[in-house]
């Protein structure tokens, strides 16, 4: 059949459908989204998969990840569809008289549903993912190849020249990097897909039909599509990793034992994703390439860490007691603290010791309950021994010499030493340990990569950093009008940060993929509401009452209108905000409800980590200063008073 006969009879509307971007779903099913198909979101399987046999995935498979198994998985799809399609096509009915022999296509004897209760529509296939269970190998019975069998009908070559040559197809992809300055920004990719194959002959031609309908490989000789990976400019490698990122061929060879095996895996599954969210938004796949795969492969100290971590979070999720996994939390914990002790001992591998002990502090706000009583070193006490291994690296040096290079990328491990020690301060009411650090960095308006790690852009934090030494202070004993003057220069300089509000706007793009930088945005004004908050509370006299204090909980309010809420959302990297002005709120406040809602819409996630502690903390605050409201205090109970009646020394970030 010649290409010419193929096209559509209007060629305009054929180049418009053959360049159409494929928009990618949030919520359709993996299989639809690897196909770049729209999705119906039927449960427990969608309609297209449920038609073509395959298999129907809504929660994020492990080939997701990884770009070499998704284009396997894709191929194995289209097979699976290429088959279903020729399948379809010879059990096709033909015109049948009182004579004819019964078909061959018969359905083998199955049961009326899958596991997944869906209704079987064929039977069992050695391409399909649904007929593992099948013995392929069995012999069948001599009645089935009887002679009064009629053989499979043939199916016409569509290359009659070269019949040994099965249909293939040819994906060339060109893919573009735009530079501005010598800096990457938007990068695109192309993809022209070349296929010989050739839909069948119509109906009453010398070969049979192919009823029409949705398939993958039912298509013009000739498709082009274009996708934009990022819809906004990105900084790509933002930061200067200590190791390698790995490629997505490379396959990571982690030593562990085999009773561990389950604890790693249920780590790399599930708890990978929820410890640097915004790192993968504005980096997709940095955090488990870059990261901690690496540290993961080389860092025995840090494979302990994230071992004790898996077990802990497996005993929260699943709802798992009993000594086992005790003994695995506390046993890898241990490991961890030993090989820490030794190597600072032997004052060596300093930045695998750096990246253990910021993994045992900054991966205990990810998982737990806060009801979870077993033994542990607080995390102020791992923290000096990392603010000691990082000015033996001389990190905050090499930091302040990158204000010469605002091209340069920061040191991770610096980055993430800043964002626990600056809001880590405020847990304990002192001074960051890098103050001057970040003093100078903000006097150079310099980044340091906070707002790409975290969310929050760099001069918010500093001065955080700023008010966290001022109330360190006040605390010690500070002449009020000096106090005063102080908040009035910090409130000025956290004005002068404020874009407005039009600045504030969905994150989400007309795709709906998320906007990193719109993210950044929406997350900073809700930490620069949170710290003027934490300014108002170091005024003498401070009262929650008041219509100033009011106001600034509901602009905090109005901004988390802007953060993705749920599961995909980003509550847990607001921990902090959420504290702040939770534990100043009214009774009847906006904060109470949209923090109970956004809660709710979180469902168990919100019992967990730092969110699920803080939680905790905001009921008992709010019940001992609502009462004292009723009795007509204006005394407030402070949150950092509720932790130590509580007993708890964590880090709320």
């Amino acid at each position: 059949m010649s290409k010419s006969a193929l096209k559509s009879p209007d060629p305009k509307q054929k180049d418009k459908d053959a360049t159409k971007m494929h928009r990618r779903s949030r919520t359709g099913c993996f299989t639809c989204r690897l196909r770049r198909k729209k999705c119906d979101e039927g449960k427990p399987s969608c309609r297209a998969c449920k038609h073509l046999g395959l298999k129907c995935e809504y929660k994020r498979p492990m080939w997701w990840s990884n770009n070499e198994q998704r284009r396997q998985q894709k191929e194995m799809i289209k097979n699976i569809i290429k088959r279903t399609k020729l399948n379809e096509k010879t059990n096709q009915p033909l015109p049948t008289s009182i004579n004819t022999p019964p078909s061959l296509c018969h359905s083998l004897p199955t049961t009326t549903t899958y596991s997944d209760h869906l209704a079987r529509t064929r039977s069992a296939s050695v391409e399909s993912q649904f007929s593992n269970e099948f013995n392929f190998n069995q012999i069948p019975s001599q009645d089935y190849f009887s002679s009064s069998m009629m053989p499979p009908p043939e199916f016409a070559s569509s290359h009659p020249h070269f019949p040994m040559f099965s249909p293939y197809e040819v994906d060339i992809k060109t893919e573009t990097q735009t530079f501005i300055n010598e800096i990457p920004t938007q990068r695109d990719s192309h993809i022209s897909t070349f296929s010989t194959y050739q839909v069948p002959p119509p109906p009453n031609s010398s070969g049979l039909s192919m009823p029409p309908t949705e398939s993958w490989v039912q298509q013009d000789y000739y498709e082009e599509r274009r996708e934009s990976l990022n819809e906004e400019p990105l900084d790509f490698n933002f930061f200067d990793f200590p190791h390698g990122s790995f490629t997505p061929t490379h396959q990571a060879i982690i030593d562990v034992d085999d009773c561990d095996r389950h604890l790693l895996d249920h780590f790399v599954e599930n708890v990978l994703r929820l410890i640097f969210p915004i790192l993968d938004t504005n980096q997709h796949g940095s955090a488990r390439q870059d990261v901690i795969m690496p540290a993961l492969e080389t860092n025995k100290t840090y494979l302990h860490c994230c071992l004790s971590i898996a077990a802990l979070h497996l005993k929260a999720t699943e709802r798992i007691q009993g000594e086992q996994i005790d003994n695995d939390i506390l046993r890898h914990r241990y490991a961890t603290i030993s090989e820490l002790c030794e190597a600072l001992n032997r004052d060596t591998d300093h930045h695998q010791i750096l990246e253990a002990a910021l993994g045992m502090i900054f991966f205990q706000c990810s998982v737990g309950r806060p009801d979870d009583s077993l033994p542990d070193i607080p995390w102020h006490q791992h923290f000096q021994a990392a603010t000691s291994l990082v000015d033996k690296l001389e990190l905050p040096r090499h930091l302040i010499d990158l204000n010469a290079h605002p091209d340069a990328q920061p040191p991770f491990n610096m980055t993430l030493t800043a964002w626990i020690d600056i809001l880590g301060a405020t847990m304990l009411g002192r001074p960051p340990s890098f103050a001057d650090t970040y003093r100078e960095k903000n006097m150079a308006n310099s980044s340091m990569g906070l707002g790409a790690l975290m969310g929050c852009e760099d001069r918010v934090m500093y001065l955080i950093s700023e008010i966290a030494c001022l109330e360190a202070i006040a605390t010690e004993g500070m002449d009020t009008m000096q106090l005063c003057n102080h908040i009035k220069y910090l409130g000025e300089q956290i004005s002068a940060m404020d874009p407005g509000p039009s600045a504030l706007a969905t994150a989400y793009s007309s795709t709906g993929a998320i906007r990193p930088k719109q993210l950044r945005t929406n997350m900073t004004a809700v930490f620069r509401c949170a710290a003027r908050i934490y300014l108002c509370i170091l005024v003498p006299d401070f009262d929650r009452c008041s219509s100033t204090i009011t106001s600034l909980v509901d602009a905090l309010v109005q901004a988390m209108d802007f953060i993705p809420a749920g599961s995909e959302g980003f509550d847990r990297s607001l921990v902090w905000p959420l504290l702040i002005a939770g534990s100043i709120s009214l009774p009847d406040s906006s904060f109470r409800s949209m923090f109970n809602d956004r809660c709710m819409r979180l469902g168990e996630a919100a019992e967990f980590g730092s969110l699920g502690r803080v939680k905790e903390l905001l009921k008992d605050v709010w019940k001992f200063n609502d009462a004292a409201l009723a009795r007509g205090e204006r005394q407030s109970l402070h949150w950092r008073e509720a932790m130590r009646q509580k007993g708890w020394d964590f880090l709320l970030i």
